[in-house]
C-alpha cells in the first residue's frame, strides 16, 4: 500500500504546505506530519501497562502494540497528519468561581459543549478529500479519540507541544486547552520537526493533584486521577479517594488551571464547544435530581452521555457527601436512598454518613 514508489510525480513539499494551509481554513489550529516511528515511546507505554497504573482500562492492554506502531493498525501508513483545535470555553463561568463553591457541579471544561469527536472526525475528513482531490485516491483513516493511537507522542513528534509532567500535551503559544486528532496516510510526506521539552523546573501540576494520581514527573497513575475515576470507572470509587473529589462530577482540570503556560491560551472559535444547558454553573441538587430520561435528553450530543446514569449519579452523590450539609443537600440524598442500583444506593450512604446521618436516621 506504500506510495514511495509512486507517488514522484507529488510534489510533497508542496502538499505538505497545502494541508496545512487546508487544516486551518477548517478549523483546526495547528497541523503538524511525522513519522510512525515510536520504540521509545512503545517502551513507556508498556512499562505502564505492565505497573497496573492503566486500572481497569483493560482494553488497552488487550490492543497490544497496535498503539505504538501506526502500521499494525492502518497496514500501509508511513506518516500521521496530527491536529489540534481549541476548546477552553470563554462564555463558561470560571473554573476557579465553580472549584470554590462546594455546592456546584465541576465538569472537565472539555464536556460541556458538544461531543469533540464528531465534530473533529468530520474536519479530518474534509481534509482527507481535499487531499484526495489533489492526490487523487490514496490510503488513509482518521481518528479522534476513536482506536488505539498514541496521540500526544504523534502529536509532539509532528510538532504540535511537548508532553508535559502531567501528561498532557503542552504547546508553546496555546497551552494546553485543545483536542488532538489524526489522519493515518501512505503519503510520503515531509516530516516536521519535534517539540523540545520546555517545563523547566517547574512542578505545579504534580503539586495540585487532589489525589497525587501524577506519582512522578510524566508519570500518571490512572487509578487515582480523577478523570479516570469519575469516566472510565464504572464500579465503586474507593472510599478513601471519595473526599478527595470535592465537587468534581465528571473529569478534572486541576493540573491545567495551574500550568504557566495555560495563560498564552486561546478560547475556542467553535460554537458547538460553547456550554449547553448551563453546565457550567449547575448546583449538584439540581443534577442529581434528573431522571434517567432527562440525563438522556440533556446529554444528547455530548461526551458525558458515555458513563451513563448510574455513575452520574454515583459521581454527584460522592460530590453532595463532600457539599456543606444543607438541607437540600441531605433531602436530595434521602430521596436516592432506596435506588434501584445498589452502585449509586452505596454511594448515597457513603454521603449521608459524611453529615452524620446513618441509617438510624433516615
Amino acid at each position: 500500500m506504500s506510495r514511495e514508489s509512486s507517488s514522484p510525480a507529488i510534489d510533497l513539499q508542496r502538499l505538505a504546505r497545502c494541508i496545512k494551509r487546508w487544516g486551518r481554513e477548517l478549523g483546526f489550529q495547528q497541523v503538524g506530519i511525522t513519522d510512525t516511528c515510536l520504540e521509545s515511546e512503545e517502551a513507556h507505554l508498556l512499562n505502564w501497562l505492565d505497573s497496573g497504573r492503566h486500572g481497569d482500562m483493560d482494553y488497552m492492554q488487550r490492543h497490544g502494540t497496535r498503539r505504538s506502531r501506526p502500521q499494525e493498525l492502518v497496514p500501509g501508513t508511513v506518516r500521521v497528519i496530527s491536529v489540534r483545535m481549541d476548546y477552553w470555553p470563554q462564555e463558561a463561568r470560571t473554573a476557579s468561581e465553580v472549584l470554590d463553591d462546594p455546592a456546584r457541579a465541576y465538569l472537565s471544561r472539555y464536556a460541556l459543549g458538544r461531543d469533540y469527536h464528531k465534530l473533529m472526525r468530520k474536519r479530518l475528513q474534509k481534509l482527507a478529500t481535499r487531499i484526495e482531490r489533489k492526490t487523487g485516491p490514496f490510503g488513509y483513516r482518521v481518528f479522534t479519540d476513536s482506536a488505539p493511537v498514541l496521540e500526544k507522542a504523534l502529536a509532539q513528534k509532528a510538532g504540535l507541544g511537548w508532553i508535559g509532567k502531567h501528561t498532557n500535551l503542552i504547546n508553546e503559544q496555546a497551552g494546553s486547552w485543545f483536542f488532538l486528532g489524526e489522519l493515518y496516510t501512505d503519503l510520503p510526506l515531509p516530516v516536521d520537526t519535534p517539540a523540545g521539552d520546555h517545563c523547566g523546573t517547574c512542578r505545579a501540576c504534580i503539586d495540585v493533584c487532589p489525589t497525587g494520581a501524577i506519582i512522578g514527573e510524566h508519570q500518571l497513575d490512572a487509578q487515582l486521577c480523577i478523570s479516570y475515576l469519575t469516566i472510565e470507572l464504572r464500579g465503586s470509587i474507593p472510599v478513601a479517594l471519595r473526599s478527595l473529589i470535592g465537587n468534581r462530577i465528571y473529569g478534572c482540570d486541576d493540573c491545567q488551571l495551574v500550568c504557566p503556560w495555560n495563560r498564552f491560551a486561546a478560547p475556542t472559535r467553535e460554537a458547538d464547544f460553547r456550554p449547553r444547558h448551563g453546565l457550567d454553573n449547575s448546583t449538584l441538587v439540581e443534577l442529581f435530581a434528573w431522571s434517567e430520561d432527562e440525563f438522556l435528553k440533556r446529554t444528547e450530543g455530548s461526551a458525558i452521555r458515555r458513563i451513563g446514569y448510574l455513575c452520574w449519579l454515583r459521581n454527584l452523590a460522592v460530590a453532595l457527601g463532600n457539599a456543606p450539609s444543607r438541607p437540600d443537600v441531605i433531602a436530595a440524598l434521602r430521596q436516592r436512598m432506596d435506588h434501584p442500583s445498589e452502585l449509586v444506593r452505596e454511594h448515597v450512604r457513603w454521603a449521608l454518613e459524611q453529615h452524620d446521618i446513618g441509617d438510624n436516621d433516615v
